[in-house]
C-alpha cells in the first residue's frame, strides 16, 4: 500500500485502503488507489469505481477504445466499492451504495454526480455504445460493502443485497452481477492476498524431462488438458491474467484470420482432439517451481510464447473438454539471459520485426540496474514483470514504476508527447516499435528522470502541495518542468551530453523546495494557457494544440 498524507482523516484513509485491497486482488498491474476514489460529495454512495477493459484498468474512452483497435473486441468488469470504518453493517448505507451502482447504469441519472463519476459514466456509456464488441460475454458488475465488522448472513442485509441485485440483473446489461461483503477478516485477507506472488497448481502428466542444460534448472516439454492450463491462465473469478503476457511480443489480436482460424478447430469435436498436433503450443519460463511427481507448484512464471492460442482457448473454453490437449513447453530459470534468448527465439517464429523484440533484450536490465543505483530518497523500482515487488517487504508501492508509466512519463518529458501520455499503447507503443522508446542507443538517466519526476509530482497531489485539479494535465506539467529545470537546448537522447543535461534537472528535483518551486512554475504555465473561464479537464489536455500552446507558452516564461 502506498505511503498517505499525514492530515487525511481515519474514513478516507480506510477507503482507499478498501479501494486498494478489493482492486489489486482483481488486477494485477500497479495503480493508484486515489485515482479511483470517487468519494467526496455527490457520488452516488460509491467510494471507488474501477473498470477494467480487456484485463487492463482503465480511466477513459480513448484508453478503452485504444484497447478495441488493438484487440478488436471488449471483456469488461465493473467494480464498485464502499468502504464503512464502523464496526457494523447497516443495512441503510448498504441500500444507498447499491442504489447508487443502479443509478450509474440508468440512462439519465436523476441524482447530482461529481466530475469523477462523470468520467466513469461517460466510459461506461461509450462501452455499451460498442456492445456489439463483448466477446465472450456482457460485461461482469462487482459490488464490494467493506466494514470492520462481522458480516453473519444477517435476513435483513442479505434481503437488501438480494433485492439490488435482482434490479441490476433485471436491466439485461450484465451477464454476471455480484455482491460481497466484507468483515475485518475478509478484508485483512483480502489485503494480504495482494502481497503474494501468483501461485498455481497444477498436474502435469504427459510430458518428458528434457536433457540437463546450463543455467536451466530443469524443462519440461508435453501437453496439458485444457482444464489444467485453465488453472495456469485465470483468477480466482475466472478472469484471463492480462500480466502473464508481458513478456509476449505481441498483445492479443483478436479474431485476425489466424485467430479466427484457431477458433473454428476449436470448434468441432475432431478439430478439438487434433489441436495439440495442429498448434505450436505455448512456452512459460517459471523463476520459482516445485514439483512433487506430477503436481507442479508454480510462481513468478510469464507465457512467453503463445499469447493468441492462450487467448482463443480462454474465449473457447465453454466448448472445451478432456479432448483438448495444448503443447506445453516449462522452463525453469532465473537466468535473465537466457529467459530474453528464449523470448527472441521463440517469438521469431512469427512475423515480428527486430524492434518489436527490442525492449526485450539488455535494455530493460540495465535500466532496472540504474533505477537501483540510487540511494535512499532517491531510489525508484523499476517493474520489469508485473508483481516483481509484491512480496519485498519495506517498498513503498508509489516508488515502483512498471513499464507503463515509464514509456508515458518519458513519452511526455522528453518527446514533447504530453497529450499522448495519457493514453494506453495505441500510439505509444509505435514509438516503442519505432525505436523513440527503449532504444538501446539511448542514454538510461532521461528514463529515470522522468520516472522520478512523476514520482514527486504523485507525492506533492498526494499531500495537497499541489492540488488535485491539476491533476489531468499532470503529463504537461512534467513536460513543461523538463524546459524549466533543464533549459530549451535539450541534447539528443544518446548524446553523451543528455547524461548532464539529465542530471541537471534531477538535481534540483531531488530538492524538495526546489521540486515544489518547478511545478509551481509549470501550474502558472497551464493557468496562462487556458482561456478565460475554461476549466482544466481530460477534454481539455488531449490535443496537440494544449501540447503545443503549453510548450510554447513555456519557453516564453523562460525567455
Amino acid at each position: 500500500m502506498q505511503s498517505l498524507p499525514k492530515e487525511m482523516s481515519e474514513s478516507d484513509v480506510f477507503e482507499l485502503f478498501a479501494i486498494h485491497s478489493v482492486v489489486a486482488n482483481a488486477h494485477d498491474d500497479e495503480f493508484s488507489p486515489e485515482d479511483l476514489n470517487t468519494g467526496g460529495g455527490n457520488d452516488l454512495g460509491i467510494d471507488g469505481i474501477a473498470i477494467i477493459v480487456n484485463g487492463v484498468l482503465v480511466s477513459s474512452v480513448e484508453e478503452a477504445g485504444d484497447l478495441l483497435k488493438i484487440n478488436g473486441f471488449l471483456d469488461v468488469r465493473f467494480i464498485f466499492i464502499q468502504a464503512k470504518s464502523g464496526s457494523k453493517f447497516d443495512s441503510g448505507e448498504m441500500a444507498i451504495f447499491m442504489d447508487g451502482v443502479v443509478e450509474f447504469f440508468a440512462d439519465t441519472p436523476t441524482m447530482p454526480v461529481n466530475p469523477d463519476v462523470v468520467v466513469a459514466r461517460e466510459l461506461m456509456t461509450w462501452i455499451y455504445g460498442n456492445s456489439v464488441k463483448f466477446s465472450r460475454q456482457k460485461p461482469v458488475v462487482e459490488m464490494h460493502y467493506v466494514t470492520t465488522g462481522s458480516w453473519k448472513n444477517d435476513a435483513t442485509l442479505s434481503a437488501v443485497a438480494s433485492k439490488r441485485v435482482e434490479t441490476l440483473d433485471d436491466t439485461g446489461l450484465f451477464s454476471k452481477t455480484l455482491f460481497r461483503p466484507y468483515g475485518s477478516d475478509e478484508i485483512q485477507a483480502c489485503y494480504q492476498n495482494t502481497k503474494n506472488s501468483i501461485t498455481v497448481e497444477f498436474n502435469f502428466v504427459d510430458k518428458v524431462t528434457l536433457p540437463e542444460i546450463e543455467n536451466v534448472s530443469v524443462a519440461y516439454l508435453g501437453y496439458l488438458p485444457i482444464g489444467e492450463y485453465t488453472k495456469l491462465l485465470t483468477d480466482s473469478s475466472g478472469n484471463i491474467r492480462k500480466p502473464l503476457f508481458y513478456d509476449n511480443v505481441r498483445d492479443f489480436q483478436g479474431d485476425n484470420p489466424v485467430n479466427s482460424e484457431m477458433k473454428e478447430t476449436l470448434g468441432n469435436f475432431s478439430g478439438r482432439q487434433r489441436f495439440s498436433i495442429l498448434n505450436n503450443g505455448v512456452t512459460v519460463v517459471a523463476r520459482d517451481l516445485n514439483t512433487t511427481g506430477n503436481k507442479f507448484s508454480m510462481s513468478d512464471y510469464q507465457i512467453v510464447n503463445g499469447c493468441q492460442t492462450s487467448h482463443v482457448l480462454f474465449e473457447s473454453q465453454s466448448q472445451l473438454g478432456p479432448e483438448t490437449n495444448i503443447p506445453v513447453k516449462i522452463v525453469h530459470t532465473i537466468d535473465e539471459d537466457i529467459i530474453s534468448d528464449i523470448i527472441t527465439a521463440t517469438n521469431r517464429q512469427t512475423e515480428i520485426t527486430a524492434e518489436d523484440l527490442f525492449a526485450k533484450a539488455s535494455f530493460q536490465k540495465k535500466l532496472e540496474a540504474l533505477y537501483g543505483a540510487y540511494p535512499a530518497k532517491k531510489k525508484l523500482y523499476y517493474e520489469r514483470r508485473s508483481q516483481q515487488y509484491s512480496n519485498v517487504d519495506g517498498i513503498e508501492k508509489v516508488r515502483i514504476i512498471d513499464k507503463k508509466i515509464q514509456i508515458r512519463t518519458f513519452s511526455a518529458m522528453f518527446l514533447d508527447d504530453a497529450h499522448r501520455a495519457a493514453r494506453y499503447y495505441s500510439d505509444l507503443r509505435l514509438q516503442v516499435e519505432s525505436g523513440k522508446i527503449f532504444n538501446d542507443d539511448h542514454k538510461l538517466e532521461p528514463y529515470y528522470v522522468s520516472a522520478f519526476a512523476h514520482y514527486k509530482l504523485e507525492f506533492l497531489f498526494r499531500n495537497n502541495q499541489i492540488p488535485v485539479y491539476y491533476k489531468p494535465a499532470r503529463y504537461h506539467l512534467l513536460m513543461a518542468a523538463r524546459y524549466l529545470a533543464g533549459g530549451a537546448d535539450m541534447p539528443a537522447i544518446g548524446a553523451n551530453k543528455m547524461t548532464a543535461y539529465a542530471n541537471r534537472i534531477v538535481e534540483r528535483l531531488w530538492n524538495d523546495e526546489e521540486a515544489v518551486r518547478l511545478f509551481k512554475k509549470a501550474l502558472e504555465i497551464i493557468d496562462a494557457v487556458l482561456d478565460d473561464g475554461q476549466k482544466l479537464t481530460r477534454d481539455t489536455v488531449k490535443t496537440q494544440a494544449f501540447t503545443d500552446s503549453v510548450k510554447k507558452a513555456t519557453l516564453a516564461e523562460m525567455g
